[in-house]
């Protein structure tokens, strides 16, 4: 008897529902000492940056990391992570104050404890409604980038007291998507995330340096801007064909990882291209590069013309390199429209099926005779208004100083205990 009970326990423990079971106990007591360590008993901050998604979408955060450690100079700024996978990043990067509240109740009860002004988030994570119940602060969206793409715009944005844009093309994008939106709420700061210094990530050559840095397919079709699959290896093809240049190819990291067939077999054929275009490339310093990892920021100041799709990227290299050709393309072959969509369009080539066939014609003549110079200081300003490099910066802290100026007065004849939120569920630490 004593036999067949151990064995049946040993059976247990070794089962995969109870090496599940163990793992999420031992996982639970880890955030538990976590969540006491990070409790925000030590913060005394105006302002919070709150960030409710696990470390997969931190890179919506991360980008603005150095820039609110700049803002945590002049106005004191926590970090309120919800997920412990954050946590664990955030203490990799930065030394900016961090606070742990997984749950509900014990969020509320850190706002209510401390004076704080003003929250920013960074996304529209859906527990970002909990934070939003604490009337006294003002919530201000910042977003994560600048592009004109459809998902930057979301009807969650009637959610917020304002909305921080880059300017003039953003205010359109809002205009153009939202039905009943105010746009008092809109406050105009430029895209402060491209004022930060980055060490050089790309080393100079004495090639010419085309860089093809395509986006993803998207969550849908709507949303897919991509060129990989339709032009992407003709694109590289050509920049390949140009004498005197290297290619640097900086697809975005999820191009890598795509499950789409046509996007799987077009990356990979570039790669083989890449590969046959250095077999004959001895110096290395003059050799096409393929950069699935690191800073496309910190690329831009070496590279002599970009070849990108609809995303962030081009408007990027607008901001810090508008005296620098780029070339954008089209998967769905309407000018038109992508010229009402993305007023970056009206100041570059586009590259479509009318116009792959002369692309090394065109990508040379971008090289040696840049046309467009004068429209894309032009469209510069229409998205980021006038200033140049560092007054977006100054721009932003000007905005929060006011907004925390202006709710300290309010607060002074407000008083509520209140709270309308429900907690959900947001036990889960990962």
């Amino acid at each position: 008897m004593k036999n067949l009970i151990r064995k049946t326990a040993l059976m247990a423990v070794r089962s995969s529902a109870w090496k599940t079971t163990s793992k999420w106990i031992r996982g639970t007591e880890r955030w538990n000492r976590l969540e006491d360590e990070f409790d925000g008993s030590y913060v005394q901050a105006e302002i919070v940056v709150y960030f409710g998604d696990r470390v997969s979408k931190f890179y919506q955060l991360e980008q603005w990391i150095p820039v609110l450690e700049e803002l945590h100079k002049t106005h004191r700024v926590a970090l309120v992570l919800r997920k412990g996978s954050a946590l664990v990043r955030a203490l990799e990067i930065t030394r900016l104050p961090v606070v742990f509240k997984r749950r509900f109740d014990p969020l509320h009860s850190f706002y209510h404890a401390n004076d704080l002004k003003l929250a920013l988030y960074v996304n529209n994570g859906v527990t970002n409604f909990q934070s939003l119940a604490f009337a006294p602060m003002v919530h201000v969206h910042v977003n994560h980038g600048e592009s004109d793409k459809l998902s930057m715009v979301s009807n969650q944005a009637k959610s917020y007291d304002r909305v921080f844009v880059a300017g003039d093309a953003a205010v359109e994008r809002y205009r153009k998507a939202l039905i009943d939106f105010d746009e008092a709420a809109l406050v105009k700061i430029g895209r402060p995330q491209l004022d930060i210094e980055k060490p050089l990530e790309l080393e100079p050559s004495t090639a010419r340096t085309i860089m093809y840095a395509p986006t993803w397919e998207g969550e849908n079709e709507s949303n897919n801007y991509t060129s990989v699959d339709l032009f992407g290896p003709q694109i590289v093809e050509a920049a390949l064909q140009i004498p005197s240049t290297r290619l640097i190819y900086k697809p975005h990291p999820r191009v890598e990882s795509s499950k789409d067939p046509a996007m799987s077999e077009a990356n990979a054929r570039i790669l083989e291209l890449i590969a046959a275009g250095n077999a004959s490339i001895a110096d290395e310093a003059l050799q096409h590069q393929k950069l699935m990892q690191g800073d496309i920021l910190a690329m831009f100041d070496t590279v002599d013309l970009l070849v990108t799709d609809i995303s962030s990227v081009g408007l990027d290299f607008l901001y810090l390199q508008p005296n620098k050709p780029l070339a954008l393309t089209d998967r769905r072959n309407d000018r038109a429209t992508l010229s009402a969509e993305a007023p970056i369009s009206r100041a570059t080539p586009i590259i479509n099926e009318s116009t792959i066939d002369g692309l090394k014609s065109m990508l040379n003549e971008m090289l040696t005779e840049d046309g467009s110079a004068g429209r894309r200081y032009d469209l510069r300003r229409h998205y980021f208004g006038e200033g140049e490099k560092g007054s977006s910066t100054a721009l932003f802290t000007a905005a929060v100083t006011k907004l925390i100026a202006n709710r300290a007065v309010e607060l002074e004849k407000f008083h509520s205990e209140s709270i309308n939120a429900e907690s959900g569920d947001d036990s889960t630490a990962e």
